[in-house]
C-alpha cells in the first residue's frame, strides 16, 4: 500500500518507495511541505487522474558539479551573450511558460495551477528562482528551480530561440561553482542534461550527497548572476 499523506507535514522514508520510485500520495504543496520534501530526497510529480504524486526515484539523474562541463558550440553562444541573462525577475511568468511549451511525447504539463502557487510561494520565501534570458526586453527562455544548501534542484525549462534555456543553465551553474555549491538534482534522464555531464546516481549515494550539501547554509533571498558569459564558464572550468 502506497502511503497517503494527510495534513500532517511528514514523508514517509525514500527507502520505502516503490519500484517506480513512488513514496506517498497526496497532501498538498505548501511551502512547508516541499522543503521538507527536497531535503528529504523527494518531489512533487502530479499525474492526471491521480492524487498528487511524490517521487524519489532510483537511480536519480544528478549533475556533480566538478563534473559539469560546457560543449563547444555552447560556449560559443554563451561568449557571444546575445542573450541577457537575470535572475528571480519574473518567477511565475518563467513556471507559467515551462507549463504552457508543447514538449514531444507529453499530451499536457505536470505543472498544475496548484504547482504553480506553491512554488511561487516557495520564491517569495527566498527558496525557489528562476533564471530568464531576455532579448529585447522579451522573455524569450528560462528555467527555475529549488536552492537547499549546496543543492539546486531543477524543476522545468522553456526556450523559444535557439540555446536559451541552456545559456541559462550554463551561465547558472557557472555562478553556482562559484558559491561553492556541489550538485544539481536532475531527478530523472534526459539527453540534454546528460551533455552537460549528469550521470544516473543510486539512490543511497544520492541521499548520502544531499544529507552533506543540506548542511551547508542555504542562499535565502531572490539572487543575481555576477558571473555571465566567459566568467561563468571560466568558473564551471575551474571545477573540473
Amino acid at each position: 500500500m502506497i502511503p497517503v499523506l494527510d495534513e500532517r507535514i511528514a514523508f514517509p522514508a525514500p527507502s520505502s518507495a516503490t519500484e517506480d520510485g513512488v513514496v506517498a500520495i497526496g497532501g498538498d504543496v505548501c511551502p512547508e511541505r516541499l522543503l521538507l520534501a527536497y531535503q528529504s530526497g523527494i518531489f512533487p510529480w502530479p499525474i492526471r487522474g491521480y492524487p498528487l504524486v511524490w517521487f524519489s526515484p532510483d537511480p536519480r539523474f544528478v549533475l556533480s558539479l566538478p563534473d559539469a562541463h560546457v560543449g563547444r558550440s555552447l560556449r560559443k553562444a554563451v561568449r557571444k551573450r546575445a542573450f541577457e541573462i537575470r535572475a528571480d525577475t519574473a518567477f511565475r511568468e518563467v513556471v507559467r511558460r515551462c507549463a504552457d511549451v508543447p514538449r514531444p511525447n507529453q499530451a499536457g504539463t505536470w505543472i498544475t495551477d496548484a504547482i504553480i502557487d506553491g512554488y511561487c510561494a516557495l520564491h517569495e520565501l527566498g527558496y525557489a528562482h528562476s533564471i530568464e534570458a531576455y532579448q529585447d526586453e522579451a522573455l524569450v527562455g528560462g528555467l527555475y528551480g529549488v536552492s537547499l544548501g549546496g543543492s539546486f534542484f531543477g524543476e522545468s525549462m522553456f526556450s523559444v530561440q535557439p540555446d536559451a534555456s541552456k545559456v541559462c543553465f550554463a551561465t547558472l551553474l557557472g555562478n553556482l561553482c562559484a558559491w561553492g555549491f556541489t550538485m544539481v538534482d536532475c531527478q530523472v534522464h534526459t539527453s540534454h542534461l546528460e551533455r552537460f555531464g549528469a550521470a544516473q546516481w543510486d539512490r543511497r549515494r544520492f541521499l548520502r550527497a544531499l544529507a552533506i550539501s543540506t548542511q551547508r547554509p542555504t542562499r535565502v533571498g531572490n539572487w543575481e548572476l555576477p558571473l555571465q558569459g566567459g566568467d561563468a564558464l571560466s568558473a564551471i572550468d575551474a571545477m573540473r
